[in-house]
């Protein structure tokens, strides 16, 4: 079932907006070859490129979605186990600032994204009704867990298609 965004922060929605799939896993399934073959798609020559001065590098949006994606994963893991402590933001540039994205070789983070997406299908696929309905607060937010599972492959897709737009 596709999620319930009254429960949901707005500024989410859009990231939803990107997974047609009505069933969790399947969207898991369907979304995640997508990415995969895209960022084995990205020529080696633009992978370093920036589309304007101060913006990332498509090296940096990869290692953004990886490490958002172990960020939301969390949050879904916390809240599917009833721990309703509030959980902080996260400053996505402080991140992208210190993780050092353009010393990477791109094949190992493919290899990461590959195994933390595998990672975040197998939590997400171990969860019943009553987990992916459990809610919980992050950054001042209340947000569920069937909610952070589809945000969690909206967020690649959205990348995906800014990407496409702004740097290829």
């Amino acid at each position: 079932m596709r999620p319930d965004l009254s429960r949901v922060p707005s500024f989410y929605h859009n990231y939803i907006s990107y997974v047609p799939q009505d069933d969790l896993l399947e969207a898991f399934r369907v979304q995640s070859p997508v990415f995969i073959k895209f960022l084995g798609e990205i020529p080696p020559g633009k992978r370093d490129y920036g589309y304007s001065e101060g913006k990332w590098t498509i090296t940096e949006v990869v290692q953004h979605v990886i490490d958002a994606e172990r960020i939301f994963a969390y949050r879904a893991l916390r809240f599917a186990r009833k721990d309703t402590t509030p959980l902080p933001g996260f400053d996505e540039n402080t991140f992208a600032d210190n993780a050092k994205a353009g010393k990477r070789d791109w094949d190992n983070m493919v290899e990461e994204f590959k195994v933390v997406r595998k990672s975040s299908e197998y939590l997400f696929a171990s969860f019943d009704d009553d987990q992916l309905d459990a809610t919980g607060t992050a950054n001042n937010n209340p947000v569920y867990v069937l909610g952070i599972g589809y945000l969690l492959i909206g967020h690649a897709m959205h990348h995906l298609k800014m990407i496409k737009e702004r740097y290829l």
